[in-house]
């Protein structure tokens, strides 16, 4: 199986790209290339692996490799919501040009690979004319309210309808929030729900944007790698369509978050971060779902994470991977 992982130096990419090599197969099928295209080199342990091989530059540049033939594709390359918001003309070039150009080398290859797509919890938002509930579903009507959560949105319709002619198995998975990620902020306007934990284990002082009544979806980010092979691996029938399906959330707010930080690594480490209001972030997540449900995840067997505090655990256990910053858990030393 020749397998192709767009953004697959990122974070989760890399995480994803690490557990199918682990594996060994997909549906069976073992898996003799994986391919990783990225705007960054993928990091140093992928690319010592026989199986891996390594393509860095803007996907706008790798045509030739994505009409190259695939038997099955993660994409999950994409500028992120406050980069989409800041620079539209990069969110667009980054997000609906170069899928659109993937999609095309795909249908040029003819021979109808799966592949699936990270959504985002993001196309959904209120509006007037569409109320948002508590907890959005698989069946609630997306209505964005950012470019990134457009983006996302137009994509899902536009993989749909490459499946519904026959050129690709496509199927879209709305990621909730992915937290702990490690490493440096990025520009997603989610980037404090990984800083508030991140930092403080590190050590470091957080600034969290937003109130600590402010409730959302999150995922570790070893549940959502589960979902995404679960949903590669599904059959058509047990998809149930080919419209996008939620992946399972943990709805909590920014007081459990860090009430869960403190029951695991202590009273100083929570001390570390510090409420500042950003007018900016906050309107975005003003606008954002508040929990989620994912009915159709929980057929293929998926479920959400069990607690924050075993989110928590859960990166400070990956911190001791050395691929992690040597730094990560240095704020447990003090």
């Amino acid at each position: 199986m020749k397998l192709l992982v767009t953004g697959g130096a990122g974070f989760v990419g890399a995480r994803l790209a690490r557990e199918i090599l682990k594996k060994g197969e997909l549906n069976g099928q073992k898996v003799t290339e994986l391919h990783i295209a990225d705007l960054f080199p993928a990091p140093a342990d992928l690319l010592a692996d026989p199986r891996v091989k390594g393509h860095a530059g803007p996907m706008l540049e790798q045509g030739t490799l994505f009409a190259s033939g695939f038997d099955g594709v993660f994409h999950l390359a994409s500028a992120v919501s406050g980069e989409c918001e800041q620079d539209f003309d990069l969110g667009m070039r980054s997000n609906l040009d170069s899928t659109r150009l993937l999609l095309e080398g795909l249908r040029k290859a003819g021979n109808v690979p799966r592949l699936v797509f990270a959504s985002s919890v993001a196309v959904f938002g209120p509006d007037p004319s569409n109320p948002m509930p508590e907890r959005v579903a698989d069946h609630t009507l997306p209505s964005p309210q950012t470019s990134y959560g457009t983006h996302k949105l137009m994509l899902e319709y536009l993989i749909a309808d490459f499946t519904r002619k026959g050129f690709i198995d496509g199927r879209s998975a709305r990621l909730m929030t992915v937290t702990v990620r490690p490493g440096k902020p990025n520009g997603a306007a989610s980037s404090f729900f990984s800083g508030i934990i991140r930092e403080p284990l590190a050590g470091v002082e957080s600034i969290c944007p937003v109130d600590e009544n402010v409730s959302h979806p999150v995922s570790s980010p070893g549940n959502t790698i589960k979902g995404l092979i679960t949903v590669f691996e599904a059959s058509r029938e047990a998809m149930q369509g080919r419209l996008a399906l939620n992946l399972p959330g943990l709805n909590v707010t920014v007081k459990e978050m860090l009430q869960a930080l403190e029951d695991v690594a202590g009273p100083e480490v929570r001390q570390r971060v510090k409420f500042v209001r950003n007018e900016q972030i906050a309107n975005i997540v003003a606008n954002w779902a508040k929990g989620g449900t994912a009915e159709r995840a929980a057929a293929l067997g998926l479920k959400p994470d069990t607690s924050f505090k075993d989110i928590v655990q859960q990166y400070i256990d990956d911190c001791k991977q050395p691929y992690y910053p040597a730094t990560a858990l240095d704020g447990l030393k003090k």
